[in-house]
Order: C-alpha cells, then structure tokens, then sequence
C-alpha cells in the first residue's frame, strides 16, 4: 500500500515537471539566423566549467549564448556536457565485491 503511494506520488510528480517543462518557449529575439549553431554549442557544453568558474568572477562571461540559431545549439550543448565533458564517462571502472556468508550457530538443548 505504501509502495503504491510512492509511485503514484513520483509518477504525480514528473507529470507535473513534464507540463511544466512543456510550457517552456525560448524569446524570439534569442533566437538569431547567423548565430552560434550546434559546433559552438558543442564547444560551449564541453568548456561549460570553465565558463562557469569565471561567470563567477568575470561579468562579461556567460555560459551559454544568446542569441543562438535555437534546438540545434541547444542539442550540441547538450551533448557537450554530457558525453564529451562534464558527463562523460572516463575510462572503466572496476568494483570487486567479496561475499562472506556467515554460518549461524545455534545450540540445541535437550532437556530429556
């Protein structure tokens, strides 16, 4: 009974986020024929921690462009971030897990 609450809560929940996110629209103006496209979104996603150590010190630096030409900069950044920067995933990682099984002991008393 539990279980189904929360479920019913988290799916309740990302509705909610998903027709918010859904309302979202970017300004015309921010959108520019000519403008950083989807190599320079590329490039803008894979330096993003850079770019937002020095927003934070420097007032004429941002993390992302406006105007950009819309989805295709937004895709590019994407996939700057998360697969070729921040994100990515660097080299393999190997866990080893031993397993111990400790035996119970129990003593029996027999009182006959």
């Amino acid at each position: 009974m539990i279980h189904s609450r929360i479920r019913f809560r988290t799916a309740a929940a990302l509705a909610a986020t998903a027709l918010l996110a859904a309302c979202a629209t970017q300004v015309s103006s921010g959108v520019a024929p000519g403008s950083p496209g989807f190599l320079l979104g590329l490039w803008h996603g894979f330096i993003f921690p850079v770019a937002w150590f020095l927003s934070l010190v420097m007032p004429d630096v941002a993390v992302y462009a406006v105007p950009n030409n819309g989805g295709w900069y937004d895709f590019g950044y994407f996939l700057g971030i998360v697969v070729f920067g921040v994100g990515a995933h660097r080299g393999k990682k190997v866990v080893y897990r031993d397993r111990v099984i400790r035996e119970k002991r129990t003593t029996v008393i027999d009182h006959e």
